[in-house]
């Protein structure tokens, strides 16, 4: 959490912000106070005569607003949860790294710290992302939220009628509230909907504020239906696709293959299992059952192979047949060759053609050379990894697919 962030918390007025942010719930709570009045008092025990219909209708609106008022609150107490510390930069490297005379070196730093840190987000620049009010490298998916003044790991939206950020920890939670909620509204509209018939024909009994009650209590249910449809339907899609909030609006940018809105996308399945975890039974409780510890995810990449990205994070296409070097730990740096439409040239003659060619340098050098693959498709597309000692790269492994290709000659140079 950052100390200025702290400060503000602390003055007269953070503490009234701090109270202020809980009127939201406190609303949420008085509507649900004063619904359940309205329908067990007002509806079934005053206004319904058939005993056994009272009785089904109070189980089953029991039943939907336990869900609901526990979903709502694991959603609202479950914390945000941490950055470990390792993730955190030393004072003397925060200091380096603002002193730092050009963005080139501030790149460079942040690279060599998180050398050993699970990150394949970056910045649109390349470099890895750092927040400067926590002093920590962000974990992939992470954001820095204003309002909770700490960094979210996997945030999807800080969410003011819940008073917490959406984030990995609590987004099962969301989801449930949102559809035990919306099933919620949608039983006490069902239910009271005989009555407002009743109403509007004018033969509703009862005395007026009990039909008042009711009447409105079918009106608030409808109202709120109608928006929580459109919410849970829209969170429901992001679980599909695995998408947060922010993605969706913003794609995340990978270390190879740039900005890509699909990025974790793994399959509808997978996805929902990331969410709700494998065991079917823990699904619809609000249970916390989601994959992973929040600082790494699986990515698109892992299951399918590499795919190649527009500048706005949709994938153009498939390669398969994509020609990889292996990287090491060694990788400092990425930047893009000239202009001109780049390949490889093999000592044979053969060209092979490349939509990007990645270079990972770690020191200036006149010549390169790297391990080929003798047999290439000419569609594939290529990246190239130089890493380590760049002057002698034959033990480089090229890749294709994920297996290796036996390799009879050296790449003369790249064009």
């Amino acid at each position: 959490m950052g100390n200025d962030d702290n400060r503000r918390r602390k003055t007269p007025c953070g503490c009234c912000m701090s109270v202020f942010k809980w009127i939201p719930v406190l609303f949420i709570f008085a509507v649900i106070g004063w619904s359940y009045y309205a329908y067990v008092v007002e509806l079934c025990v005053l206004n319904t005569e058939n005993r056994v219909a009272m009785i089904f209708m109070l189980f089953f609106y029991h039943i939907t607003l336990i869900l609901f008022l526990w979903s709502y609150w694991k959603t609202i107490s479950t914390s945000v949860g941490r950055v470990p510390d390792h993730w955190r930069i030393p004072d003397e490297e925060v200091n380096h790294l603002f002193r730092a005379d050009n963005p080139e070196t501030q790149k460079r730093i942040l690279n060599n710290f998180a050398r050993n840190l699970p990150v394949t987000n970056r910045t649109m620049n390349g470099s890895v992302r750092f927040c400067d009010k926590c002093k920590i490298i962000k974990p992939d998916r992470s954001h820095h939220c204003s309002v909770c003044s700490c960094c979210v790991l996997k945030m999807d939206h800080h969410c003011p009628w819940v008073n917490n950020c959406v984030n990995f920890f609590n987004y099962k939670f969301f989801v449930l509230f949102l559809g035990y909620a919306l099933i919620y509204c949608l039983y006490v509209a069902f239910t009271t909907l005989h009555d407002f018939i009743q109403f509007w024909q004018g033969q509703l009994n009862g005395s007026g504020m009990g039909r008042f009650h009711i009447l409105f209590l079918f009106f608030i249910s409808i109202m709120f239906a109608i928006s929580l449809v459109s919410l849970f339907g829209y969170h429901i899609y992001l679980v599909l696709v695995n998408r947060t909030t922010l993605e969706s609006f913003r794609a995340p940018v990978f270390r190879i293959g740039g900005p890509d809105k699909n990025g974790y996308n793994l399959g509808r399945y997978a996805n929902f299992c990331e969410v709700f975890g494998d065991d079917w039974q823990y699904w619809f409780l609000p249970i916390f059952t989601s994959k992973g510890d929040g600082l790494s995810y699986p990515t698109a990449t892992e299951q399918t192979g590499n795919q190649s990205y527009d500048a706005m994070g949709h994938t153009n296409h498939s390669t398969a047949n994509r020609l990889d070097v292996q990287p090491t730990d060694k990788l400092i740096d990425a930047i893009p060759l000239n202009n001109h439409q780049p390949h490889l040239e093999l000592d044979n003659g053969q060209r092979i053609p490349s939509s990007q060619v990645i270079v990972n340098i770690e020191q200036r050098v006149a010549e390169a050379s790297a391990a080929a693959a003798t047999t290439a498709a000419d569609s594939c597309n290529v990246v190239i990894d130089l890493i380590g000692d760049q002057t002698a790269a034959k033990d480089a492994a090229v890749l294709n697919g994920g297996h290796p290709l036996s390799a009879n000659g050296t790449a003369d140079k790249i064009v």
